[in-house]
This record gives structure tokens, sequence and C-alpha cells, in this order.
């Protein structure tokens, strides 16, 4: 029988929530802890979600020696700290997207996990549900041809809220990081992390970046993306080849729904897997089976992956002319 994981969460936040909830439908998987920075907090997140320990401070979660790993869902800009004080303790890390403000950030991170030899990787969950692999499968069988274009949009209308953490630049705020990463993840994994030409133009209010338009541009080949707070959009990604296409269903990046489409247009395949719980919990099976196999990176989302993300995500700041 496979050992149980012992998890705790770092922060109790709303993506905590949901990541709790998935726990309890991943085989394997156990919720041991939970912190907060209030002991109150802990406490009341612990007992809604069955922790056997709740702790009101990140440091005793990161000491405690039957934690195996640890989700940061803490806000961007504590990531950076939290995963090193995770790796302080010799604990395995998955942490919430994006995972660090900027690529200097990242590399040490990542020079630390494997100088220490621990399991570390992004929780792009987008990478580890099965709508996502069965693209990835159509596209290595050759069932689309070459890719001549993509298309991948991530925008939700936010009420401008001063104290909410997508509005704070202090905190991590701003579209890229927040809404960007998913359709910039999804381009890579098809067309790769050395695109040709960047443009971008970033609207900036509030003191963050509000939306951005992106194009990347692979010899004969591109990718538009669409990223924003102010504005509606149907969340749809679309990869287009010579001899065919793949079409997500909308909230492509969640979706359990993929469909092929054959040169003339017409359905070749639909893939359709329910999710079991929110689809947080393919993630959680992805990290269990590199800790069991002894896997310090996860080959669905390495760090090299993560770190080519988030250099093009530098660059997209700097050609927007926004501060990294």
């Amino acid at each position: 029988m496979s050992k149980t994981i012992n998890w705790g969460i770092m922060a109790t936040g709303k993506i905590a929530h949901t990541f709790a909830k998935a726990v309890q439908f991943a085989e394997g998987a156990k919720l041991y802890a939970c912190a907060s920075r209030s002991a109150e907090k802990a406490a009341e997140f612990g007992k809604l979600y069955g922790a056997e320990k709740s702790y009101g401070s990140y440091e005793e979660l990161a000491d405690d020696p039957n934690v195996d790993i640890v989700y940061v869902a803490s806000p961007m800009s504590c990531h950076y700290e939290n995963v090193k004080l995770c790796f302080k303790h010799s604990k395995n890390v998955l942490c919430e997207k994006s995972i660090t403000m900027n690529t200097s950030q990242l590399e040490e991170l990542t020079a630390e996990a494997r100088e220490k030899n621990l399991f570390f990787m992004e929780a792009m969950w987008t990478k580890c549900l099965p709508s996502f692999l069965k693209a990835k499968e159509w596209f290595a069988d050759g069932r689309i041809g070459d890719i001549k274009a993509i298309r991948a949009d991530f925008s939700n209308p936010v009420e401008y809220d001063p104290n909410d953490r997508l509005f704070r630049a202090d905190l991590g705020g701003g579209a890229l990081l927040d809404l960007g990463v998913y359709p910039i993840t999804l381009v890579t994994a098809f067309l790769g992390y050395e695109p040709t030409d960047i443009s971008a133009a970033v609207n900036v209010g509030h003191g963050v970046d509000m939306d951005e338009s992106v194009i990347f541009r692979y010899g004969d080949s591109y990718a538009s993306m669409v990223a924003g707070f102010d504005i509606e959009n149907d969340n749809r990604a679309v990869i287009v080849g010579t001899k065919g296409r793949i079409a997500f269903d909308p909230w492509y990046f969640c979706t359990d729904t993929v469909r092929l489409y054959d040169e003339n247009g017409k359905l070749a395949e639909e893939s359709v897997t329910p999710h079991l719980c929110n689809g947080y919990e393919y993630e959680i099976l992805e990290a269990q089976r590199c800790l069991a196999e002894g896997l310090k990176e996860s080959p669905l989302n390495p760090l090299s992956d993560t770190l080519g993300v988030m250099k093009l995500m530098d660059r997209v700041r700097a050609e927007g002319n926004f501060p990294v």
C-alpha cells in the first residue's frame, strides 16, 4: 500500500480553500496541517477541512517533521520568502502561481531546491489536467500538423478594491502574473520558450497592469494573447495547425473538455474527463507521484518550463514599459 502524503498548507486565503477541498479527492493525500499568521484563522481552517494540526505561524508548519510537502498559498509577493522558509526546514514545496515575482527570485529558489535535493514545482494545475494532456498527445501524434497560430485569452472583470491583492503592486498584483501566466504557459507548452519576437501593449491603472495584449512570433508561426481585469472575454484557446486544430472549451485552463478538428473543420475526436473535485486534485496527484518515485521535478511541469515562462513575463513587462 502506498504511503499517505501529509500535506501542509501555508496561508489560508481563498486559493487555499480550493486546494484543501481537492486534497479530499486525491487518493493518498491527507491535509495534515495548516498555518496562518493568525492562530484563530488557522484553527478555523483546520477544523473546516479536518487538519490534524493548525499553527499560528509559518515557521511552526515548516518545522513540523510530519509534513511531507507544503503547498504555499500566500500572496505572490510572499512566495520567495515562504519557499525559502520551507527549504530551510528541508520541506518539499508546491508553490501557487505565479511562483515568484521575477526571474532572479526563481533562479535562486531553483538552485537551492536542487542543492538540497528537494521537490519543487509551481502549482500550474492546467498542465496536469486530462484535457491539456490530451491536447499535447494529439499534437505529438501529428494530428494537427505544424502549428501556425495559437490564440489564448484570460480576461475577467474585477471590481476595484484597494485592499484586494490583485490591485496591490506590493502583493504582486496585476493581470500578467495572475492571469497572463495561463495563456503564456499554454503557448510555450506547444511552441516553446524562445519566440523570435515579442510585442506587448500594457494598460496600467491603480499602480498595476490592468490588461495586456501580447504577441509572440516563432518564425512564420505566432501566438496572440490577451489578459486583463477590466474586460469580459470568452476565455477560449485554439491551436491551429496545417492539418487541423485543437479547441479547448471556454475557461480552457481548467476545462474538462477539448476537441480535435481535421483540416476540413470536421470534428475528429472529443475528450471529456469530468473533474473529481475542482481540477486541483490533478496537480496534487502529480506531486505525490513525483515524491513516490523520488523525482525532484515534475516531468509535466519541470522547473525549466516555469523559468521559461517567468523570463517571458519579464520580457513582456519590459516591452510594455512596466517595471519587473
